[in-house]
């Protein structure tokens, strides 16, 4: 994500019918006249690691830094835990681990210990473990060491109180590394993130640790998945696409940090983790196969990015025999995805306990790279563009940067604004050539609001999308971006972010409710309008589903004045005699919601009754509408 364009939209969704003549402003509906198709994949999701919105945010993990890294900073979340008279040290132990990719551990190192003194370490999770009553959670670690026999007691333990939550003992110890499992159950216990996970042993020993786990219950159940609050608040917004593993993510600082798929796919313990652009360590146990889980999960068709030989520190590949490697490493990546068994990557991907293969339409070549001062990008994507038609050409691919020497199907482009200049953006593809490739605005986002976006932001937003929705023959795919902010203190790179969350719990912005009515009340078919006499801050975008005899309105009046419009349908037939209105609103620009207040901005929904075919209808100031008709 790059500060390169501002934009904000305000949001607010409530009417009033009044008893007045016909007013100046006038919004004419022809619905029997259809001027283009909505694009089936119009709304999605964008996702990268920044804002901890993998570890510490969608990917339920709870301890923090589980595989030990090295040098300043590896035990930042480990501790000693020495009860009565017991004594420990800690270290890092740069000489075993569990494997060729873990080549680390940590080394507890117990000199003086009882049962009823033990010693060990403790982690304090992401800004907290949370613990709730009568809950199952499971865990797991690899270990050895010098005392074979010594039992490991783990246990949930209150910060404040001392309170253990939930304990279990871990037995069969020995001199080589083994992984071994746990399971912590919670009794009547208070629901708190005030919690740290703690394993100790009862005698002097040396024990090495690595991968030490915990997870709670997760989203539909999935083995080491997802946050189930978080997942409820994306499914929420019924996505038909992500586009994943990220921008910046995917790139990396340097070529050597960018997401290299094959070191996240198979065991944890194969796995080596990187550093993510943002300054923290990814434990990569969001993979690969967990993005594409996570699609399945919410019904979302996959839009995989790719690395294209270029990273955020300007190193860069040159066409040619430098970049076959990389081109070979997608087919690879694709191969992987959607290859049947019998072939090496799906074999791959059978043994990592996903037999069937992924649906996949789109892929994208890079991330940003119009900021590649080499000017290469063009080369690059004509050097992958062929390679891949040739072995997939039903697969779309998205540029992330104009070029000439092919014709991309997609072309991939970005914009942060401020409101004022979302407002005036509201219009941008009305009259965009349609010769050219299809677009795709995979980052897009109105900058208002800390750390998530206000009421401003969310009406500017809502302006922004009518016009994405008035021109999606055109616009296919849209994503915000960022979409998650832990919103613990330094957990944030950048602000704003659609969705907010904590250890404990989750909230969506104005600007979330603004996405999930857009994309739960859309029709197949734009229909031709005419917005006569309106204010500057007033937009409109309608839609209809001829199956069903639906038609969707929005509304969006980002002024401080209520807007009385005049609305006419032609081409109706009979008309029913009530609509649903769905409305987001709130008495200033600045209203917003947070962890303290989820639910200050939501849509309210209600039932109204309408005059047939013309009837008018006031809008309130700071507002985003949606009449939901049906004919």
């Amino acid at each position: 994500m790059r500060n390169r364009f501002l934009l904000s939209v305000c949001l607010v969704f409530f009417a009033f019918p009044i008893a007045l003549a016909a007013q100046g402003t006038s919004l004419t509906i022809h619905v029997d006249q259809p001027v283009a198709t909505v694009s089936p994949t119009l709304y999605g999701l964008m996702t990268e690691a920044i804002n901890h919105s993998y570890d510490g945010g969608l990917y339920a993990e709870l301890v923090s830094d589980r595989a030990i890294g090295h040098g300043f900073g590896a035990l930042f979340h480990w501790n000693m835990v020495a009860r009565g008279d017991s004594a420990v040290n800690l270290s890092v132990d740069e000489t075993t681990g569990p494997s060729a990719a873990l080549p680390r551990s940590l080394k507890v190192d117990v000199t003086a210990a009882t049962a009823a003194a033990p010693a060990g370490v403790e982690n304090d999770g992401f800004w907290g473990i949370a613990v709730r009553p009568h809950t199952i959670y499971s865990g797991s670690f690899y270990a050895k060491t010098d005392s074979p026999g010594v039992p490991v007691t783990v246990s949930l333990e209150n910060d404040a109180t001392g309170e253990v939550a939930a304990s279990a003992t871990v037995t069969g110890l020995t001199g080589t590394w083994q992984q071994h499992t746990y399971t912590l159950t919670t009794g009547d216990v208070p629901v708190t993130s005030n919690n740290h996970l703690i394993l100790t042993v009862p005698r002097p020993a040396t024990v090495w640790f690595n991968l030490i786990s915990l997870f709670p219950p997760t989203y539909d159940g999935r083995v080491h998945g997802n946050r189930i609050g978080l997942m409820d608040l994306l499914a929420a917004m019924r996505p038909k696409f992500l586009r994943f593993p990220g921008g910046n993510y995917l790139e990396g600082r340097s070529i050597a940090e960018r997401f290299d798929w094959k070191k996240t796919i198979g065991p944890w313990v194969d796995r080596p983790t990187h550093m993510s652009p943002w300054g923290y360590r990814s434990s990569d146990g969001m993979g690969l196969l967990e993005f594409l889980e996570w699609c399945q999960d919410l019904h979302m068709q996959p839009v995989l990015a790719v690395y294209a030989g270029y990273s955020l520190d300007h190193e860069h590949v040159n066409p040619g025999p430098g970049l076959e490697p990389y081109v070979q490493d997608v087919l690879d990546e694709i191969q992987y995805v959607t290859g049947a068994a019998e072939t090496k990557w799906g074999a791959e991907r059978v043994k990592d306990g996903h037999p069937e293969p992924f649906p996949l339409h789109y892929v994208e070549i890079g991330n940003e790279d119009e900021f590649d001062r080499s000017g290469s990008y063009d080369a690059r994507f004509a050097q992958f563009y062929r390679a891949l038609k040739a072995k997939y050409p039903e697969i779309q691919l998205i540029a992330t940067a104009p070029v000439k020497s092919v014709t991309p199907d997609v072309l991939d482009e970005h914009f942060y604004m401020s409101a004022e200049e979302a407002f005036a953006q509201a219009h941008h593809y009305d009259s965009a050539s349609r010769n050219g490739p299809k677009i795709f605005v995979g980052e897009w986002a109105t900058r208002e609001g800390d750390p998530t976006p206000n009421l401003e932001a969310a009406l500017a937003d809502a302006a922004w999308l009518t016009g994405l929705e008035r021109n999606s023959d055109l616009v296919i795919m849209a994503s915000y971006a960022p979409l998650f902010v832990n919103v613990s203190p330094g957990a944030m790179q950048w602000a704003p972010d659609l969705i907010g969350y904590n250890a404990l719990t989750s909230y969506g912005s104005p600007s979330y409710w603004v996405q999930q009515m857009f994309s739960t009340y859309l029709g197949t078919q734009v229909v031709s309008t005419d917005l006569a006499g309106a204010a500057p801050r007033v937009f409109e975008s309608v839609t209809r589903n001829p199956s069903v005899q639906r038609l969707y309105i929005k509304i969006v009046n980002a002024t401080s004045e209520t807007q009385p419009i005049l609305i006419r349908l032609f081409g109706t037939g009979k008309m029913m005699p009530a609509a649903t209105l769905i409305s987001l609103s709130g008495r200033t620009p600045n209203a917003t919601n947070s962890i303290a207040d989820p639910r200050a901005v939501v849509p309210v929904e209600r039932r109204i009754q309408i005059a047939g075919p013309k009837f008018q209808w006031s809008f309130a100031p700071y507002s985003v509408s949606v009449l939901d008709v049906s004919y």
